[in-house]
């Protein structure tokens, strides 16, 4: 009988090792699945063909919030090794341990050239004291012989410390398996520039050309009126046209957009020129592209206003006396506003606030079934509206503004559209375009997407002349305050999402619940749960003890 109880335990241990062999699953049973790598990061996994070395530089004596990042970001890596044993390798690395001040010069020099960007945090010591210390809250992506950094910390200066490490730890997977599958696709793809129109040249989105290198091959280009000279291109940015759009360059876009094609359009249709308003005044006229009857038909209207905004940023305003020395303060300027993104779309969750430059407002018009229109971008609730042809003038940072004047609310700045659209040339004439091949008129888009914005400073870099030539401003940061605000993350997101044929996007809308302590109940009630946390446990030892003593004499009397 014995015997044969011992050969079934040994078939049914053998058989659920040779199960468990065969059949992987992993259970995962927090609410909201955050320990559950989506279905594209575990095909993108399998599918690697060489190793993907990963090196954190986020180790050592960390603070708590950090630390938090830290066991994340294991976890996480931990879990893409499950998929990809074999090729993907990771290290955690602290960039403060060499104790010798040039070698750690050095490597923080290396560091910040490849990207990362480093943040100081107040670390304290066993015996009480803090102490300052810089980290690198990144990584570096090593696949073949190509290197890339990765920054994985949201710094939102608007939000709570631990709102912003939170949706640091949400975004880690999009982070870390975006680049990933950029560095280890076949082919590369392309989004290109337009050129011919007055846009903004290669020095003014240099910073944003420099990231977007990092995942597609990046091109600049003149139409000229070429049929089919878009073909190719993933998607194309529109960035702050200033001349008039010919009917055949019209013509050659509408065609690249029935084909499935995706825009990014940056618009300014009201021009105000800044070095005429530091001289005291300037005017704001409207300026048509001959684009109007294109993106009305898509189902947009830029209307010829610029917005104001209580939200808005500063400009420095001499207000000393004429003649007298110069006396320049920071004062709000209304023209600038400053958009808080939503959290409810993937190109805006996480995001720092963004600037806007003289931004018009947009309607959205039509009511055609097959497209839906998103509002990514939308003023504060207390806003309003200038028309163009108008006088600007700093005198205006003079005034104190009313509530009653700022009466218009979430006034749409950015808008999503995706469907299938109509072509803007049915039922008129072909325009003369260069063509090697006949042209083949498309009426109605395959599904496709574009992004319309009425600003198109939104993209452009500062640029300041040197004697080693000119030095680009990183993207969103403004040099009068230091601040810096969300637009180039706004600008990677919004073609990131045009450009994402498998739904890798959709990670960033991921939510994880925040499960934060009561700060005033942990005020209140900090001693009572210290003395139940010390006295229960041993009380409850005590009484396991004398219970078992007084059964054992009963038992056994």
């Amino acid at each position: 009988m014995h015997i044969i109880q011992l050969v079934s335990a040994m078939v049914i241990i053998v058989l659920v090792n040779f199960i468990a062999s065969r059949v992987f699953h992993r259970f995962d049973l927090t609410t909201e699945k955050r320990y559950t790598l989506s279905e594209e990061t575990r095909v993108i996994l399998r599918d690697l063909d060489e190793i993907v070395y990963i090196r954190v530089y986020l180790e050592g004596d960390l603070p708590v919030g950090f630390s938090r990042l830290n066991t994340a970001i294991r976890e996480l890596l931990d879990e893409f090794r499950v998929y990809a044993p074999q090729n993907l390798q990771y290290e955690f690395i602290d960039p403060v341990e060499d104790p010798d001040p040039q070698i750690r010069r050095n490597l923080f020099n290396q560091l910040y050239g490849i990207g990362l960007q480093p943040t100081n945090v107040q670390v304290r010591a066993k015996d009480g004291s803090t102490s300052q210390k810089i980290v690198f809250p990144g990584a570096v992506i090593s696949y073949e012989e190509a290197d890339v950094a990765v920054n994985l910390l949201k710094n939102n200066p608007g939000l709570p410390g631990e709102v912003n490490l939170h949706q640091s730890i949400q975004s880690l997977e999009y982070e870390f398996i975006g680049m990933i599958k950029t560095l280890s696709s076949d082919s590369i793809a392309k989004v290109a520039f337009l050129e011919g129109h007055g846009e903004l040249d290669a020095y003014q989105v240099g910073d944003i050309t420099k990231d977007l290198a990092n995942f597609y091959q990046v091109d600049r280009g003149v139409i000229g009126g070429r049929y089919g000279s878009l073909n190719g291109y993933r998607a194309v940015i529109i960035a702050k046209p200033v001349k008039a759009f010919s009917e055949a360059d019209k013509f050659v876009i509408d065609q690249y957009i029935m084909q499935g094609g995706k825009v990014l359009w940056l618009l300014d249709p009201v021009q105000v020129s800044m070095d005429s308003l530091f001289m005291g005044m300037t005017f704001a006229l409207y300026n048509p592209l001959n684009i109007e009857d294109q993106l009305f038909r898509y189902g947009v209207r830029l209307n010829p206003h610029l917005v104001k905004d209580i939200q808005c940023h500063v400009i420095p305003v001499n207000k000393g006396l004429a003649g007298a020395q110069a006396q320049w303060e920071f004062s709000p300027w209304y023209y600038f506003p400053l958009i808080s993104p939503g959290n409810d779309h993937p190109v805006t969750r996480s995001l720092n606030m963004i600037k806007i430059e003289f931004g018009s407002d947009i309607d959205t018009v039509g009511e055609n079934p097959a497209i839906k229109k998103t509002v990514l971008l939308a003023t504060s609730p207390y806003s309003r509206i200038v028309a163009a042809p108008a006088e600007i003038s700093l005198r205006e940072t003079q005034r104190q503004p009313s509530q009653a004047a700022y009466n218009r609310a979430h006034l749409p700045l950015a808008i999503l559209l995706e469907g299938n659209f109509e072509s803007v040339f049915t039922n008129r004439s072909i325009p003369d375009v260069q063509s090697h091949k006949p042209i083949q008129f498309a009426g109605i888009s395959r599904s496709t997407r574009m992004i319309v914005m009425g600003d198109g400073d939104i993209i452009r870099n500062e640029v300041i002349d040197s004697p080693n030539g000119p030095v680009m401003v990183p993207l969103g940061f403004d040099q009068y305050t230091s601040q810096s605000f969300g637009n180039k993350e706004f600008i990677l997101n919004a073609v990131n999402y045009l450009t994402d044929e498998t739904g890798l996007i959709s990670l960033r809308g991921r939510e994880f619940r925040m499960r934060l302590l009561d700060r005033q109940r942990i005020l209140e009630e900090s001693d009572k749960w210290k003395v139940i946390n010390t006295a229960v446990p041993v009380l409850l030892v005590i009484s396991f003890g004398a219970g078992v003593g007084v059964y054992r004499r009963r038992r056994f009397r």
